[in-house]
């Protein structure tokens, strides 16, 4: 498997879990906050990850052409 498509499935993988701790967050915002903000914090690393995964793509794309 090439670079871009390791860092392509790696970035699915984590979006997906991004977006399921984001709407776990949300849910338990009325009922447990500390769950709630434990899940928001998880997330927000996630997002970071993220985008460091976006750089690193553009950037490996970009010095391929």
């Amino acid at each position: 498997m090439s670079r871009n498509t390791l860092l392509k499935t790696h970035q699915e993988k984590l979006n997906k879990r991004y977006k399921q701790l984001a709407e776990q967050a949300y849910n338990l915002r009325q009922t447990d906050h500390a769950l709630s903000d434990d899940s928001e914090f998880k997330a927000m690393k996630l997002l970071h990850k993220l985008n460091q995964i976006k750089f690193l793509s553009r950037e490996y794309s970009q010095s391929i052409s």
